[in-house]
């Protein structure tokens, strides 16, 4: 594996687009054709490469230890990476559009004039999330027109640093009842990830449906409960194990309208009840530009 300076990169940031676009495509064929072939140690050596140089070019979160202790999960920060000022990426927090957990809902009266009653709503796929979600709040991500475009939606996951993983996951809106359906949220092979950075500098990628992940709730209505304990975490590329010290974690979407984002091409995906270790997160800032 090549040697990428800091310097080199920053440099040459424009290189890593198509790149990084064409090894994302090549995983995403992989994956949506069959999840029994092979992915070769040198595609998987570039992904990786590439994967950590798109990384380092992302600035580091701002935390103040006397409010943000370490290990104390508590916050999901959206932010857009477009150094290009393409305009064509999206992330952000938003009510009203995630896995609704115990929500009120409206009646209205036969007349359809006014509200008869109230009743409580909640989605198969998300029978818990977030006490603290006041607002059903979601996370909005989205790369509008082609994946090459060196641009992505991503949220930082605050106070992460310093811990071990048992279980990484989120809630995703899509229908089908299947993660590799082409209907709701795109998710690809590589995107929406998680990218695990290790204290000894590794980045570790684990995408929607790359390495496989275990569907724990799912429901009519469009919502699905994606989970990666220690087996899919120890899938991921490369692996994660239980002794890997945590760094810092960031859900980076990149995959946009075209044939790499596959096969739904729809270049957005919502997620809630970001999981780490059990803890869900299901709310955060609007960030929206």
């Amino acid at each position: 594996m090549k040697n990428l300076s800091k310097q080199t990169l920053r440099k040459g940031t424009l290189w890593l687009a198509p790149m990084l676009a064409a090894v994302l495509l090549f995983l995403v064929t992989v994956t949506h054709s069959s999840y029994s072939q092979t992915i070769t140690t040198t595609t998987l050596q570039d992904a990786i490469q590439l994967n950590q140089a798109l990384i380092s070019l992302l600035p580091p979160p701002l935390i103040d230890p006397t409010t943000d202790p370490p290990g104390n999960f508590t916050n999901v920060i959206p932010s857009d990476f477009d150094p290009g000022k393409t305009n064509l990426v999206q992330a952000t927090w938003l009510s009203g559009i995630g896995c609704p957990t115990n929500a009120t809902v409206a009646i209205s009266n036969t007349s359809g004039t006014g509200i008869d009653h109230f009743e409580r709503d909640t989605d198969a796929a998300c029978m818990t999330g977030d006490s603290n979600d006041q607002r059903n709040q979601g996370l909005l991500l989205v790369k509008t027109g082609p994946t090459a475009n060196f641009a992505a939606a991503t949220a930082e996951l605050i106070n992460v640093k310093g811990i071990t993983l048992t279980e990484l996951g989120y809630d995703i809106r899509k229908s089908g009842l299947d993660s590799t359906s082409p209907l709701g949220s795109h998710c690809g092979a590589g995107a929406p990830r998680f990218d695990v950075v290790t204290t000894d500098g590794m980045v570790h990628f684990l995408g929607c449906n790359s390495p496989v992940s275990v569907m724990q709730t799912a429901s009519l209505t469009g919502w699905i409960r994606l989970r990666w304990g220690a087996a899919g975490l120890a899938t991921a590329f490369p692996p994660i194990t239980s002794t890997d010290v945590v760094s810092r974690i960031v859900i980076v979407f990149d995959e946009g309208q075209d044939v790499s984002g596959g096969p739904d091409q729809f270049g957005a995906a919502i997620l809630d009840n970001i999981d780490v270790n059990g803890t869900l997160v299901g709310r955060g800032p609007v960030n929206a530009n």
